[in-house]
Formats: structure tokens, C-alpha cells, sequence
């Protein structure tokens, strides 16, 4: 059943594809149908399948933790679980932004392929500013002029795009804000707010709370602990039924995607697409050596317990709404015990980022080298300008949500940390989607490992299957 189901979605995925193509070439989209099926493709896609996953996700992070956490002997064993989770997602967020800092500091996507035609639109732009603002204050428009950068700044953001008010709305937090605004409030909100909201966080420590004080009683807890054991064998079920409209649903959703954002969400900006997708295929690789090395398992078992997960992943854009099949995967497919992965994962899909962390440093380099020298860009990508991007694009990828899209407003954080002007990222909003799928799919993959690590050295050598 679940072979089968694999396939199905792989299938239908590609299915999802050419159904999309065709749409997307339809010349009279005025037509009474296009809108209309358009409309089905997302319903079916976005409003029913994915509604349905994130309907369980909050309860899911909750009973999860708890019956993982509870599962675990001592104090010392759930400490020792935590530091190993912890140290494994910091050190692959940390390699994953250093080598996309590398690799774009390398290509020099910015420097390529119709970046010249790019720069000299720009300059045309800014040299209607610059007239308009002459002709406006009848003084001389400078560089070190606030007044001069707050016109251009006024006439960029004039704009009705949704994407970008919700970006834009962002651009004045600092780091400090960022880190209590996303991480600190959040952790320490109502618990039933948090699940009625849906904020991981907020779930993750009241749950890691909870069943620390249901260890620390010990017997007396013993009715409640059960009551959380048998709801995550519960959910876990109901993630099963969920699946078996993943194919169709995949299917919707690939074909409403690629309908949308047209044939040239796969060209777009090429070398910038060419340099963050290359980044998550090598940073992909760094995670299987990772897995065989560390975490004893054949990389090829790895891909087949998890391609159901990783389908998801791609096509819904969102480790979040995965979460549910990634727990079935690593402990039905791969054997991962279930006190470890409904401990590293639930906190995995909501910090440990790799894909988002890669993405955000290439995207404020890639704008940097493109647009850098200009009149309201006034920064160059010195070794500082660059550590910046580095801290900030670690720091920013932990407060990411994990919902499609969230990478774009986590990268205000870093693009303003140099002073890049927000109304810059527009540019790549055209292949985000596109994008998003890899970034996703290597998050949910990042966190999956960990379990696969973390629950090797949980368990005794000899205890363990060799794949």
C-alpha cells in the first residue's frame, strides 16, 4: 500500500506538471472555464489537502512531545536527546549558509547572464528619481542625501502587490526585535492560544514543559501520560487516512502552481536559480554523507522510507503541514525510535531551516551584486557586509515559520541588517515558488537525519539494523 502510494504521487506530481504547462499556454484565459478550474486545482490543492495537514499539526506537536519525552527514562536522557538535537541542527544551519555564501561570492550570479540589462533598466529609474526630485526641491540630488533617499523610498514601496506590503511591513525590525517579536513571545504565549493559532513555538515549550513535570511526578502522572500515548497513536492514524488523497491533491497542486507563475517560473533570473538550487543539491549530499557516517544508515534505505515525506514536502511548500507524514515515515519506514522523532522533529520543522538559511545569504548577495554602487544601495560586499549576512541568515532561518513563503519575510531581517532596500526583493518573488519547493524539501530532509543521528546514538550499537 504505501509502495504504491509512493509512486502514485510521483506520477501524479509530474502529471501535475504538464496539466500546469497546458494551462499556462491557454491564450484565452478570459474564457469562462480557465478561471474556474483554476479555482478547483487550488481548492482541492491548497484549501482541502493542505487545510487538512495543518488541521493536525498543532495537536500533533503537542501529544508528540509529550509522548516522546515522556518515553524517555530520566532527566539525563532527555537532556542528552536535546543537546545532540540541538547541536546537530546549529551545525548543518551553519554549514548550509556558509556554503551559500560560498557558492554566490564564487558564481557571482548577480554579475551574469542579463544582469547588464537589469542594471541599466534600474539606472533609468533612478535617473527619473533623481529629475523628479531636483526638479521638485530645486536642490541637487546626492547620495548622502536623506531627503533624496526617502523620495526614492516613497515612490518604490508605492506599490499594491500583496507579497510586498507583507514584506515591507517587516523592514524596520531589528535583530533584537526579530529574536523577541519571533522566538521569545511566541514561547511564552497562552498555551491554548498557541494551539488555537497554530504557533510551534509556543506548542513546542508548553509541551517540553509538560512532560518534564509528568516525568518529574512520576506515577501520579501515569493516567495523563497514557491519554497523550494513545492520542499520537490516534493522530498518526489519522495522518494515514489523510494521505490517501495525497496523489490527487499533489496533482492539484502541481498543476495550479506551475498554471500560475507560468513556464518561465523554471527560467527566471537563471543564474540566481541555477546558484541556490546548486547550493541545496550539495548541501543534499552533505546530509547523506551525514546519514551514512553518522547516523549508520545506507543513504538509498534513507531516500525510500522518506520519498512519501519528501513528495509532500515539494509540493506543499510548507515542513509544517509535512510534519505529520515525516514522523510516519522516519518511525513506520526507517525504524527511527518514536521518543526520538517526536522529539527532534516537531522541533526540527520549526527551527532548522538549512534550505531557507542557504537561500536567504544567495538572495541578499545575488540583489547586492546586482544593484550594489547605485544611488540607494550603498553597500559593497566587504568581509563584514558579508558576516552580517552570515549571523543574520542563520538567526533569521530560526524564526522562519514553516509555511510556503516565509523565507521572504524572515529575508528583510538580513536585507536590511546591510541597508538593502526591501523594494529590491520583488525581483526574485517571481521564481520564490519554484525555489521554495527545494528549500522545503531539504529542511524536511535536514530534520529527518537528525532523527536518524540522534536516535543511533540513543540506541546501542549492536541493537541497530544494518541497512
Amino acid at each position: 500500500m504505501r509502495f504504491r502510494l509512493h509512486n502514485l504521487i510521483f506520477v501524479f506530481m509530474g502529471l501535475g506538471v504538464v496539466v500546469g504547462l497546458l494551462l499556462a499556454g491557454v491564450e484565452d484565459k478570459a474564457a469562462d472555464w480557465y478561471p474556474t478550474t483554476l479555482q478547483a486545482l487550488n481548492f482541492f490543492g491548497r484549501t482541502v489537502f493542505i487545510g487538512m495537514l495543518k488541521m493536525i499539526i498543532a495537536p500533533l506537536i503537542l501529544v508528540s512531545i509529550v509522548a516522546g519525552v515522556t518515553s524517555i527514562p530520566s532527566f539525563g536522557d532527555v537532556g542528552r536527546i536535546g543537546t545532540r538535537t540541538l547541536l546537530y541542527y546549529v551545525t548543518t544551519t551553519t554549514l548550509a549558509t556558509a556554503l551559500g555564501l560560498l557558492l554566490v561570492l564564487t558564481i557571482k550570479p548577480g554579475e551574469r547572464g542579463g544582469a547588464e540589462k537589469l542594471r541599466s533598466d534600474r539606472m533609468a529609474v533612478l535617473q527619473e528619481h533623481r529629475a523628479s526630485f531636483e526638479a521638485a526641491t530645486g536642490k541637487p540630488a546626492t547620495v548622502q542625501d536623506a531627503a533624496y533617499l526617502n523620495w526614492i523610498a516613497e515612490r518604490e514601496g508605492a506599490t499594491g502587490d500583496e507579497t510586498y506590503q507583507r514584506v515591507a511591513s517587516k523592514k524596520d525590525r531589528s535583530t533584537f526585535d526579530m529574536f523577541v517579536q519571533d522566538i521569545v513571545q511566541p514561547m511564552l504565549m497562552n498555551p491554548f492560544k498557541a494551539l488555537s493559532e497554530g504557533k510551534s513555538l509556543g506548542i513546542i515549550f508548553f509541551a517540553l514543559l509538560l512532560a518534564l513535570v509528568c516525568v518529574a511526578v512520576g506515577e501520579p502522572a501515569r493516567p495523563l501520560v497514557n491519554v497523550f500515548q494513545a492520542a499520537n497513536h490516534v493522530i498518526l492514524r489519522l495522518t494515514q487516512w489523510i494521505m490517501l488523497i495525497s496523489p490527487f491533491a499533489v496533482f492539484c497542486l502541481m498543476a495550479w502552481i506551475v498554471a500560475v507563475k507560468g513556464p518561465e517560473v523554471f527560467g527566471s533570473i537563471a543564474w540566481y536559480c541555477g546558484t541556490v538550487i546548486g547550493g541545496i543539491v550539495i548541501h543534499f549530499g552533505v546530509l547523506m554523507g551525514i546519514c551514512a557516517l553518522l547516523g549508520r544508515m545506507n543513504p538509498l534505505t534513507f531516500l525510500r522510507g522518506m520519498r512519501e515525506a519528501w513528495a509532500i514536502a515539494f509540493s506543499t511548500r510548507s515542513s509544517a503541514a509535512t510534519l505529520p507524514v515525516t514522523i510516519r515515515c522516519m518511525t513506520r519506514n526507517l525504524g527511527v525510535s518514536p521518543r526520538v522523532a517526536n522529539f527532534t522533529l516537531p522541533v526540527g520543522a520549526t527551527m532548522n531551516m538549512d534550505g531557507t538559511a542557504l537561500y536567504e545569504g544567495v538572495a541578499v548577495i545575488f540583489l547586492i551584486q546586482l544593484y550594489g554602487g547605485m544611488d540607494d544601495v550603498g553597500i559593497t560586499l566587504v568581509g563584514g557586509a558579508v558576516l552580517v549576512i552570515f549571523i543574520t541568515a542563520v538567526l533569521a532561518s530560526v524564526g522562519a515559520a514553516a509555511v510556503p513563503d516565509a523565507g521572504l519575510v524572515t529575508m528583510v531581517l538580513v536585507a536590511t541588517a546591510v541597508h538593502l532596500p526591501v523594494y529590491y526583493l520583488p525581483l526574485i518573488f517571481a521564481v520564490d515558488a519554484f525555489l521554495d519547493m527545494f528549500r522545503t524539501s531539504i529542511n524536511v530532509m535536514g530534520d529527518a537525519i537528525g532523527a536518524v543521528v540522534v536516535d543511533r546514538f540513543e540506541q546501542p550499537a549492536e541493537t541497530k539494523a544494518e541497512a
